[in-house]
């Protein structure tokens, strides 16, 4: 089993940074926080346009063209609209279940977002809040989520699998990407007493959650669990015989390498790929299937300076105005990295590239100079990302 694929990002989950203009008008940093400085109407305007333009059906046949045979699907809490004051999305998948099955591709759809954070990032819904998992009855409500999108979705033929929870952050990942002070809390008090998940915890969730899943998953349909940022920690679980066609799902980014300590050169880069990522995707593929669920070419290296871990002017990192490097060079710097992180991927059984595309403009908006390589269109237009010969032609015509 081996899967080339690409996320959806910021189609149902939305993510300020990949699409400033949805925030416009507000102080928001995250959706929780969106329709509760809107208007209903205004919101509710905003969403369901973005929701149809933002991808369509032309994407998947551009992203069959790219060679990709894939698309994970970030999905929220609210999927099927009893959480006010969200508007469920629950219709969206639906029409990307049968574009996929039409243009030949297979879908991973991935509950993104819980209830109180499962890790106090923007991506998780709420910045600043992590307390999901000491909420017994939200839980229990993920839970429920993630059965009912086994029920709708289980028997689909475009279905690859469900991946049950998206970026849980555990202790190591909490310190080191000091979340309190990276994505600050709107409301100290609903903030109160935020914190990492216990590997103990995700263990005993995930447990639940195939058990809730395979009640209407077929077999050979892949339940996929995220590794908590501990891609070694996962050796000794899910080693029973009931345990059918489980994924680990790992998350890897140049960024949280910087963060790691490592140097913002290219060498160090390759280096760093060569004994984190690859030695680790090799070794934990003994145990799973293991997938990088998400990765990309950016770096601050192509930047030309230093991003503090991918930290954008979104959170009062000034970037350069305008572009430093010549084509050449940029093209250059990403082709080593993509080269070197496919190469780690192959060690495993796929990835998914995030994301397919980003609305920001990296050319005139100030300080975004660089940011274009989280777009997998321009990485594969601009020839930096290797698509299989001879559809780069096709998908550009």
């Amino acid at each position: 089993m081996k899967i080339r694929g690409v996320n959806l990002g910021n189609w149902l989950v939305l993510e300020k940074w990949m699409s400033p203009a949805l925030f416009e008008g507000t102080t928001a940093e995250d959706e929780y926080y969106l329709p509760r400085q809107l208007s209903k109407e205004v919101y509710e305007a905003r969403i369901q346009i973005h929701r149809s333009e933002y991808i369509t059906e032309r994407d998947f046949v551009a992203i069959k063209a790219m060679g990709m045979e894939a698309v994970r699907i970030p999905v929220p809490y609210f999927l099927f609209g009893d959480r006010e004051p969200f508007i469920g999305c629950v219709k969206e998948p639906d029409k990307a279940f049968h574009w996929a099955e039409t243009y030949g591709l297979q879908i991973l759809i991935d509950l993104h977002t819980a209830p109180m954070g499962q890790n106090g990032f923007d991506n998780g819904g709420i910045c600043g809040v992590c307390k999901w998992s000491k909420c017994p009855e939200e839980v229990e409500f993920v839970l429920s989520v993630l059965e009912r999108m086994a029920e709708r979705y289980g028997r689909r033929k475009g279905l690859w699998g469900i991946e049950v929870l998206n970026e849980p952050i555990t202790e190591a990942m909490w310190n080191t990407m000091d979340v309190p002070n990276r994505y600050p809390a709107a409301d100290a008090e609903l903030a109160e007493g935020s914190g990492p998940n216990t590997l103990e915890f995700l263990r005993d969730f995930y447990c639940k959650a195939y058990d809730r899943i395979r009640r209407y998953l077929p077999e050979e349909k892949y339940v996929v669990i995220h590794d908590g940022f501990e891609l070694l920690a996962r050796k000794d679980f899910m080693r029973e015989e009931k345990y059918r066609n489980v994924v680990l799902d790992t998350h890897q980014y140049l960024m949280m390498a910087e963060a790691d300590g490592c140097e913002q050169t290219v060498p160090a880069y390759l280096a760093y790929i060569k004994e984190h990522y690859e030695k680790g995707v090799e070794e934990m593929q003994k145990y799973f299937p293991v997938i990088c669920g998400e990765w990309c070419l950016f770096n601050s290296k192509a930047c030309c300076y230093d991003t503090k871990g991918g930290q954008s002017v979104l959170n009062g990192v000034e970037g350069k105005q305008t572009e430093v490097l010549s084509a050449e060079e940029k093209t250059d710097i990403y082709r080593a990295v993509a080269k070197a992180q496919l190469q780690a991927w192959e060690k495993g059984s796929g990835y998914f590239y995030w994301s397919y595309k980003l609305l920001v403009d990296t050319v005139n908006d100030s300080g975004w100079t660089g940011w274009d390589s989280w777009d997998l269109g321009r990485c594969v237009d601009f020839g930096w990302f290797p698509v299989p010969k001879g559809l780069h032609e096709r998908s550009t015509r």
